[in-house]
């Protein structure tokens, strides 16, 4: 028997450009939300709702409301590069907010979830009141994907030499309905998106981590030195792909985000 709950079935909403972006609800419609957006090749179900945050987050009297991103989940997958950008993420996630007619929320995003958290709450200061982010690097580390590779391996299994690459693909084909082509095309689309940096750092109070075994920990350690009001949280004895698993973690989160009721 599963300690987590069924999942809710997913809510679609329409991005600006009009993609179908599927999200899910949580908790009590009338209490404080909180927008949780996941890393990439990962899903809203899998990083939040099966490792127990959604659980955690609404017995402290939280709404969460999760999203797939484009080119995840339930949501559309476009295979063009230009349907990808930071720009487009973050506009996707204000949909959302807009959407459910939510006020003063908390935002939870991990690793590619984190970077469009940063950027959201740097634009949406009078809308997000503070984020957790998780696995946050101060760079794209996707841009050592090679893109062209990952292509001819995806359109007639050209071995990939890159290292690199064939680790992604590995991750991303590990994933139930992932979609290979609409991946890559979000590696190849966002390789000039702007990066988490001290000039655009958010000013409301963050909480960033990352597990002590992760190669992006001391970028993360740099990014909660630059903003006003952050602090860091290292998780122990983790690395970048079961940080979000941590009973750690997800402690510190909800402390940080403070009890409800």
């Amino acid at each position: 028997m599963s300690l987590v709950p069924a999942a809710p079935a997913p809510r679609i909403v329409m991005s600006p450009d009009g993609l179908r972006l599927a999200t899910y609800d949580f908790g009590d419609p009338d209490a404080p939300a909180v927008v949780a957006v996941h890393g990439f090749a990962s899903g809203a179900l899998l990083n939040w709702h099966a490792s127990g945050w959604t659980r955690d987050l609404v017995r402290a009297g939280h709404r969460v409301v999760a999203l797939d991103q484009r080119g995840h989940g339930a949501s559309a997958k476009p295979h063009d590069p230009d349907a990808y950008s930071m720009d487009l993420l973050v506009a996707d996630v204000t949909t959302v907010i807009d959407t459910y007619l939510l006020d003063d929320v908390a935002f939870l995003g991990y690793s590619l979830g984190a970077r469009v958290g940063w950027h959201a709450a740097d634009r949406l200061p009078d809308r997000i009141t503070r984020a957790v982010l998780g696995g946050i690097p101060d760079a794209d580390p996707m841009r050592r994907v090679a893109v062209d590779q990952a292509k001819a391996y995806i359109a007639d299994g050209t071995p990939v030499e890159d290292r690199v690459t064939n680790g992604y693909l590995t991750m991303a084909a590990g994933v139930e309905g992932n979609d290979l082509r609409a991946l890559v095309a979000m590696v190849e689309g966002m390789r000039n998106s702007v990066e988490p940096t001290p000039e655009n750092a958010p000013a409301q109070p963050i909480l960033l981590a990352a597990g002590s075994e992760d190669g992006i920990r001391d970028s993360a350690v740099r990014l909660a030195a630059a903003a006003p009001h952050a602090s860091f949280s290292e998780i122990p004895g983790r690395n970048h792909f079961n940080a979000p698993t941590s009973r750690v973690f997800r402690d510190a989160a909800v402390a940080f985000l403070g009890p409800v009721g």
